[in-house]
């Protein structure tokens, strides 16, 4: 249907998956999801309450096995409290006030890992923060186990030659992206020569290469809860695939520029950023429609989404923008963010090369190349930004993420920005910094409804 190629019971692992068509254009691969929505006869309102049961008994089963071990709530105050959660979290209302309570860590503290040859570019935590994947424009990805006193290298893929993909199992150029899906199975990785390499989280063993984009892989985000992968790319294109079924679903267009960072959580959309074209996209999947934001001056170069009705970007500007999903305006715009630099006799801002955020909290990460990462505090109703504290760290700071219980923030060093060769700084050394968060001895807040 349409030249969308699927997956069938006999494909063999590693065999390149392919999105290209002639028909490509905006949400290609409808029809299909359509006809097989025909072929099960299932009304919209049969599937839905067809998927809250099934969603219903899995907490209850999940709640049922927790209370076995605590014997402290009964099943059923569990799966309300689980309930009431889930909807604040959907909502974009579950806001977790710490960022009040983070302290400046001990710079004696913070973990150095090498291994990589040249300057990291992206790195993401396992779902159980146990472990840290990285990659480099060497094409080398590692995976290392993260330990109180040590960074343990557990796995090593060296990158090859281009033009030895089949051959040789990792990449053969810069690897630009990487993402985990949320149970922690699959690893994808982007590079720039257009490919994604799907990866078996636990053995580092490649499992399948999607080609398709036109131009460098440089943004990836796995649907939380699923197996759905979104990609994006300099060819200005969005890509869906099924990597539990090996397959390309669609395509989605609209970028006038590069697409320089993706992110997404549960809900079937994902956020862009478009460089040059100044705007950041929210893509809605099942109504076939895009939100287009403006407010930034420069290239928009990183991307994350805090909650499912805000998010955070920033720009080679200088600027950092708090975003609603509801307004096309920034609600926060925080300009020359990290300072200006002085660039061959003239003021230039810091450009803001990677941004994370703690899901679900008011707290915020930025890195440059300014000598430190950043901390803020997002004010109520995601308002105002508050500048918290300075983390010294030397070079250009590519990737920026936080565990997923705050403890600790991991930053992907480079001598070079991830994109290109701009600036070198000679005194950086391409690593990855494990950076712990040291929390106030007062009781820490709880969880709280915020404005959305």
């Amino acid at each position: 249907a349409g030249g969308r190629p699927r997956a069938t019971a006999g494909r063999p692992a590693d065999e390149e998956v392919s999105s290209d068509s002639e028909t490509e254009g905006l949400f290609l691969g409808r029809r299909r999801r359509e006809a097989a929505e025909e072929e099960v006869e299932e009304t919209p309102q049969e599937k839905k309450l067809r998927l809250a049961k099934q969603y219903l008994e899995e907490l209850r089963q999940l709640e049922e096995e927790r209370a076995e071990e605590e014997e402290e709530l009964e099943p059923a105050d569990l799966i309300g409290d689980r309930l009431k959660e889930d909807v604040l979290e959907q909502k974009g209302r579950l806001q977790r006030l710490v960022a009040k309570d983070v302290q400046a860590p001990d710079p004696a503290r913070i973990r150095v890992l090498r291994g990589h040859q040249l300057p990291v570019t992206c790195l993401v935590i396992s779902p159980d923060d146990r472990f840290i994947f990285s990659a480099s424009k060497d094409g080398s990805l590692i995976k290392c186990k993260w330990e109180v006193d040590s960074g343990k290298r557990l796995c090593v893929v060296p990158g090859g030659k281009k033009g030895t993909e089949e051959r040789h199992m990792g990449h053969a150029s810069q690897v630009l992206c990487m993402a985990i899906s949320s149970d922690g199975k699959y690893l994808a990785t982007g590079d720039r020569n257009k490919l994604i390499m799907i990866w078996d989280a636990a053995t580092c063993k490649r499992l399948h290469i999607f080609t398709g984009h036109r131009d460098a892989v440089s943004g990836l985000s796995f649907r939380k809860g699923t197996h759905q992968l979104y990609s994006a790319s300099h060819d200005r294109c969005v890509k869906v695939w099924d990597v539990a079924e090996n397959a390309y679903v669609e395509t989605l267009m609209g970028h006038q520029d590069i697409i320089t960072g993706l992110d997404s959580l549960s809900r079937e959309c994902c956020v862009t950023a478009g460089g040059r074209d100044g705007t950041v996209r929210l893509w809605k999947i099942p109504e076939e429609s895009q939100l287009v934001f403006s407010g930034h001056q420069g290239s928009i170069d990183c991307i994350q989404l805090i909650n499912e009705e805000h998010m955070v970007s920033g720009a080679d500007d200088g600027s950092l923008a708090l975003w609603g999903l509801t307004k096309k305006k920034p609600l926060v715009l925080a300009r020359q963010a990290h300072g200006e630099q002085d660039a061959q006799g003239l003021q230039q801002p810091y450009w803001i090369s990677a941004v994370a955020a703690l899901r679900n909290s008011d707290l915020l990460a930025t890195g440059s190349h300014s000598g430190s990462v950043k901390l803020w505090k997002c004010g109520e109703g995601f308002r105002k930004l508050e500048h918290l504290l300075d983390i010294p760290l030397v070079g250009f700071v590519n990737s920026l993420k936080f565990s997923a219980t705050g403890d600790f923030l991991v930053a992907g060093i480079g001598q070079e920005h991830r994109l290109g060769r701009w600036w070198r700084l000679k005194e950086a050394k391409n690593s990855i910094c494990i950076i712990p968060l040291k929390q106030k001895t007062t009781a820490s807040s709880p969880e709280s409804p915020g404005s959305s």
